[in-house]
């Protein structure tokens, strides 16, 4: 999501519902925090997918 239009949604969230949207500002390091392990995981898990495709396609393109 973009920084703008995450802002635009909290902006939202404030006129309509300002506690939440305080509690939300206060909240959001704690859940990015939280997620960071899994950020992390999938960056090591598409790196080593990745790594594996091009070991099996290794061998097309040094025939090209």
């Amino acid at each position: 999501m973009s920084a703008f239009t995450g802002l635009v949604l909290w902006a939202i969230l404030f006129v309509l519902c300002w506690p939440i949207a305080i509690l939300l500002l206060f909240l959001y390091p704690l859940i990015w925090l939280i997620l960071l392990p899994f950020r992390l995981l999938g960056f090591g898990v598409t790196l080593t997918l990745s790594m594996i495709f091009a070991l099996f396609m290794l061998p097309f393109s040094l025939m090209r």
